[in-house]
């Protein structure tokens, strides 16, 4: 695959060799930052682009040394969805085929975001649209320049959701702003959607990957096994009886309390000192 991946060695930072490839990945001491590199399309998802970052979050999402993640848009846009003319000569080439891409990346990538077992920021630098907004919905904290344009679209172009949306945008407005949003297809802002329930830092556009970093870094010196149960709890607990719900919780505190994380906080508790995580 073409995308560039971070090196897993012990040293403080470490950067794509390539920063011509369709995505980035750079390292950070424990943050690693995921970076959509098609600038002049405005980050539309390419096959190629789709294709490395699979590869790229599956790379992060195995490395134990990166400890959180930060996702965002190389220029002056997040993601704005597929790249259309790529789709048009996908559609006249082999119709019955065409929306293969939704099973084979587009659901992996934001398997990949929602399931990855440490914290995922998005850093919505600019304009979040179609698949480009599933993508930010699916991370677990959320980052967005003001005015930035996002939006649903898909029914704009006679299409319905991918990429998550149809759980994740209910989940967070509520079913009736999701109908709305996804039938009539209008663009918003980032401050409407926080005040719909969208949960997000909004910060002018200039400080927006400043404002990624630092909740990252916050992130990564945190107790990483803790959130990934508390991940896995949270997606579980949406759709699931109270009583498995329950076993669940007691499955994951139980892994929780096994590590050295939690026992060294209780010390550090006892204490009366700050407890420092090392992620294990």
């Amino acid at each position: 695959m073409p995308a560039s991946t971070a090196s897993t060695d012990s040293t403080d930072s470490t950067d794509s060799t390539d920063d011509t490839a369709p995505v980035l990945v750079d390292r950070e001491g424990a943050v690693a930052t995921v970076t959509l590199n098609r600038p002049d399309s405005y980050n539309a998802l390419s096959l190629e682009l789709k294709k490395a970052l699979v590869t790229a979050l599956e790379t992060v999402a195995e490395d134990t040394d990166v400890r959180a993640v930060v996702l965002t848009g190389a220029g002056r846009a997040f993601c704005v969805g597929q790249a259309l003319g790529e789709h048009a000569e996908a559609l006249e080439a082999d119709p019955d085929h065409a929306f293969d891409t939704v099973a084979l990346h587009y659901s992996p990538i934001v398997t990949a975001l929602a399931t990855m077992p440490k914290p995922v920021v998005a850093a919505v630098n600019g304009a979040c649209v179609g698949a480009g907004f599933g993508f930010a919905l699916a991370c677990d904290l959320r980052v967005f320049a003001a005015g930035a344009t996002l939006g649903t679209a898909f029914s704009g172009i006679g299409l319905t959701c991918d990429s998550g949306l149809a759980a994740t945008l209910p989940r967070a407005v509520g079913e009736a702003r999701a109908r709305e949003l996804v039938l009539l297809a209008r663009n918003f802002t980032p401050e409407e959607a926080t005040g719909w329930g969208i949960a997000g830092e909004v910060v002018p556009p200039e400080e927006v990957a400043t404002a990624a970093a630092r909740i990252a870094a916050q992130l990564a010196a945190g107790p990483t096994v803790a959130y990934a149960e508390s991940k896995r709890l949270l997606a579980l607990g949406m759709d699931r009886p109270l009583v498995d719900v329950l076993g669940e919780e007691a499955v994951g505190q139980a892994r929780c309390g096994r590590t050295r994380d939690h026992a060294g906080a209780v010390t550090a508790f006892l204490n009366r000192e700050k407890p420092t995580f090392n992620g294990s």
